[in-house]
C-alpha cells in the first residue's frame, strides 16, 4: 500500500492550512486545506492522525481518493483548486505556493492533481498520515 504523509507547515484563519505531501517518504507537492475549525463539515481541516483513503468516482471531481473514517465527516477528497475557498473541507494539491488575486494559494493545481492520479492509477487504497509542524 502506498503511504502518503501531509506535513502541515502554516495555518491562517484567512488563507487556510498549507503543507507538503510526501509519497512513500519523498516530497511530491504542496497542499492546501481549510484552517482548523474544530472539524466542522465542509469548513475545517481534518484532525491530524492516520487514515485510509479509497479510490472513488466523485460526481463533481471524477476519479479521486476519499479520506475515510474521519469522525463526524464524509466526502473529504483530494482535488484541484487554488485558494481556501476552493477546499470545501478537502485537500487541494498544487505544484508550489504563491498568490492568486491577493490570496495565499497553491498553484498549478490541475496538472499536479492529474499527475498525482496518474502516478497512483493502480492503487485502490492509500494510507494517509497527517502531522503538524507549525513554525
Amino acid at each position: 500500500m502506498v503511504n502518503l504523509e501531509i506535513i502541515r507547515l502554516e495555518e491562517s484563519a484567512e488563507h487556510g492550512t498549507f503543507g507538503v505531501l510526501k509519497i512513500n517518504k519523498s516530497v511530491y507537492c504542496c497542499t492546501l486545506e481549510p484552517s482548523d475549525r474544530l472539524n466542522k463539515t465542509n469548513q475545517s481541516s481534518i484532525p491530524a492522525k492516520q487514515y485510509k483513503c479509497n479510490k472513488i468516482i466523485s460526481p463533481k471531481y471524477g476519479t479521486t481518493y476519499q479520506v475515510m473514517d474521519v469522525p463526524d465527516r464524509t466526502h473529504i477528497l483530494f482535488h484541484a483548486g487554488n485558494i481556501d475557498d476552493h477546499t470545501e473541507g478537502c485537500i487541494i494539491l498544487g505544484q508550489h505556493f504563491g498568490k492568486l488575486r491577493g490570496n495565499k494559494a497553491v498553484l498549478n493545481s490541475g496538472k499536479t492533481f492529474m499527475r498525482f492520479m496518474e502516478l497512483l492509477k493502480d492503487e485502490k487504497q492509500l494510507h494517509l498520515s497527517i502531522g503538524t509542524r507549525y513554525c
